[in-house]
């Protein structure tokens, strides 16, 4: 087929694919935009390569034309960058100026081309934007829509700037607030551990207080009841003496009629032991002894029965009251 009923053909089909297009923005023949977030801003980018990829330059005339009218059939009208009919037309064009078949081509691709334009800015793929509007320059720099493009891509790499730049500074933020906010929370922590630390220390030095006024308390209640029993020790002796002096001063004294002393025993005679007891007798008010006791005997168990048996045979002279009295009785031999 030749280039000339190539471009009719393509004139003919050229309407159904624009609708198709329409239809279907991201067909195979584009490649899917980057997140608005991630696109970047040509305008800030190295210097924007030529419309018209190099390696397309280099083509020969023929090899142009069949690369063409294959990019047509396989509906790669300005896309993929480099391996696409109307960059492949625009280099034709540079070498065969004059060529109207040519031109009319471009002619009726420029429409699909400012269609994905706008497609691009809208997605806000900016670097595959600034590439087509290139396109469409290099087609007609005179297109009525081209000076609109050209402010929608230059807004719109502004308005991705001022938003990357706001939810960067949001970012920043947000992070310094989380920074102040964990500083907060450690400044909060170390406040409360260092207030149970001080309360631990108070509670401790609390509990040493207590003991030790406790100790104190529990010193002086003893001391308290030392010194009670001490008193009524004290009390209970001078009460003791007092009555004893009492009972002597009142006691009338005993005159003895008849103290018999009292009968060795055998057995201590022999072995020559000798001793004493104390007792305690009580003179009745006839003068006999009514009752009597060892109080103390040394040594124990010898004289004892004697010294008993010899007071209780004592007289006294009639008393006015019953007299209890102490006698010690001395045992020795040949004594």
């Amino acid at each position: 087929m030749s280039h000339v009923a190539m471009i009719a053909a393509a004139r003919r089909w050229l309407p159904v694919a624009l609708a198709l297009a329409l239809a279907a923005c991201s067909g195979k023949d584009e490649t899917p935009a980057p997140a608005a977030q991630g696109a970047a801003a040509p305008a800030a980018a190295a210097p924007a390569a030529p419309a018209v990829a190099a390696k397309v330059q280099s083509m020969g005339t023929e090899q142009l034309r069949e690369s063409a009218s294959q990019a047509l059939r396989e509906n790669r009208m300005y896309a993929p960058a480099g391996d696409n009919a109307i960059e492949y037309y625009l280099a034709l064009r540079d070498k065969t100026p004059d060529d109207a078949s040519v031109k009319s081509a471009l002619t009726d691709l420029l429409p699909y081309t400012l269609i994905a334009a706008e497609q691009h800015l809208g997605r806000e793929d900016f670097t595959e934007a600034q590439r087509l509007v290139a396109l469409i320059e290099k087609v007609d720099a005179s297109a009525p829509a081209l000076p609109r493009l050209k402010e929608g891509l230059t807004k719109g790499v502004q308005v991705a700037a001022k938003r990357t730049e706001d939810e960067t500074e949001k970012v920043k933020k947000d992070a310094e607030d989380r920074t102040k906010q964990l500083a907060e929370q450690q400044r909060l922590a170390e406040q409360r551990a260092k207030e149970a630390e001080a309360a631990k220390q108070i509670a401790a030095q609390q509990d040493v207080a207590r003991r030790d006024s406790e100790r104190q308390e529990a010193e002086r209640q003893a001391a308290a009841r030392r010194d009670a029993e001490q008193k009524q020790q004290q009390a209970a002796a001078q009460q003791a003496n007092a009555a004893r002096q009492a009972a002597t001063a009142a006691a009338p004294s005993l005159r003895p009629v008849s103290t018999p002393a009292p009968r060795y025993p055998a057995e201590a005679l022999r072995s020559g032991t000798s001793g004493e007891v104390l007792v305690e007798i009580t003179v009745g008010t006839d003068g006999s002894v009514t009752n009597a006791r060892v109080l103390r005997a040394t040594p124990s168990r010898v004289f004892d029965r004697e010294a008993l048996n010899a007071v209780k045979r004592w007289r006294f002279e009639p008393v006015t009251a019953p007299v209890t009295t102490r006698r010690t009785l001395v045992f020795a031999p040949g004594g």
